[in-house]
Order: structure tokens, then C-alpha cells, then sequence
């Protein structure tokens, strides 16, 4: 088993399925509303999207309904961060987990913890795969950002709502562009480090 790759696909599943509990709860206070269109603010008033950085937590739902949506979002969460700290090294555990964050960007979950989600059920169709050769030169230098570089990446995934509070106008002027970019940059990093670093510990690099 490469246990950086497991460590990584069940913490990006975790993070999607407390997304799935947070963004459900807020539709749920929504109460038994209609949304206007598939996409919705998971938080309703009095957060108002032009006023604030995270633009009220956008998500999306094929539901007609913010209370449903946001039960089966919290539903889902739960399901998902169960199966990621159980069951995601298990045969198929891997695509269980990104069909369960495809369910969470579908119905209410958010946008980026479902998409960060489904890319650590991609991460973890390869934790049971057989490592055969050498690794490559970036990923031993990669390998050497092990564990560091996905416990920044969280540091800075929940820290971005830390400075916000306090520098709301400063991150809606400069980081719309900019905060999506580093999200998925140093998901790709923390993913490649991770990987390298089991590699090296079995001795090899798959073919």
C-alpha cells in the first residue's frame, strides 16, 4: 500500500465531505425555499455575494428546494468522510469516493471541496498499485515536501477564511483570481509530493 497516497486521497475526502456538512447546513437555514437557478449561494441572508470574499459559498443543486438540498449535502458529507477515514484503500475506494463528491458538487456541496474531493478519489485508485521503477529527478525533490506540503495546503485552505475576516475588501479586490489558482497549484504539489515520496519508500516508479 503507498501510505503517503492514501493519507492524501482520505484527507482531500474528508475535506470535501466537512464541506458537504457545512455548505448543507447553511441551505438547510434557507428553510423550504425554491433557488432561482441551479447554481445558489449556500448562505442566505443577510450574507450578501457582492459583499463578501467567499461570495456567500456558491454551490450548485439539481434540487428545486434549499431544504432537501441541504440535507442530502450533509447526508452525503457525512457518508464521505466515513468512507475516506475507513474504506478509501479499499478495491474501487477510490472511485466510490469521487462518485460521492460528484453527489456533493450535484446536490449543494460546494464547488471546490466536491472537485478537491473527486481528485482525492483519483489519488486513491492508485494506492494499491505496484511500483516498479526509479523515480524521476522533480519527483525526488518533490518527495522531499512530504508531509509538509499538505499540511500547508490545509493551513492555507482554512486560513484563507481567517484573513478574510479581517481583510474582506483586500481579498475581493485581488484574490478572485488568484485564491482558485493557488487552491489548485498546490493541490497538484501536495499530490506529486505524496507520490514521490511512496516511490521512493518502494523503491521505485511506476511504469
Amino acid at each position: 500500500m503507498r501510505k503517503a497516497t492514501r493519507i492524501i486521497a482520505a484527507a482531500l475526502g474528508l475535506f470535501a465531505g466537512f464541506g458537504g456538512l457545512e455548505h448543507g447546513y447553511f441551505e438547510m437555514l434557507q428553510g423550504n425555499a425554491r433557488p432561482e437557478g441551479i447554481m445558489i449561494a449556500s448562505m442566505g441572508a443577510p450574507c450578501v455575494p457582492e459583499e463578501i470574499w467567499h461570495l456567500c459559498e456558491p454551490a450548485m443543486t439539481i434540487l428545486p428546494n434549499f431544504l432537501f438540498t441541504g440535507i442530502i449535502s450533509m447526508v452525503l458529507g457525512l457518508i464521505t468522510m466515513v468512507w475516506s477515514t475507513a474504506f478509501v484503500q479499499r478495491k474501487q475506494g477510490g472511485i466510490v469516493l469521487a462518485l460521492l463528491c460528484l453527489g456533493l458538487l450535484l446536490f449543494g456541496g460546494g464547488i471546490f471541496p466536491p472537485v478537491i474531493g473527486i481528485a482525492g478519489g483519483l489519488v486513491g485508485t492508485r494506492i494499491n498499485a505496484p511500483v516498479k521503477k526509479q523515480a524521476g529527478p522533480i519527483l525526488k525533490v518533490l518527495a522531499k515536501l512530504w508531509p509538509w506540503a499538505i499540511i500547508l495546503y490545509f493551513v492555507f485552505l482554512f486560513g484563507q477564511f481567517v484573513i478574510g475576516y479581517f481583510f474582506n475588501e483586500w481579498l475581493m479586490e485581488n484574490g478572485a483570481a488568484a485564491i482558485p489558482l493557488l487552491i489548485l497549484g498546490l493541490l497538484a504539489i501536495s499530490i506529486l509530493a505524496g507520490y514521490g515520496h511512496d516511490l521512493q519508500e518502494q523503491g521505485g516508479s511506476e511504469i
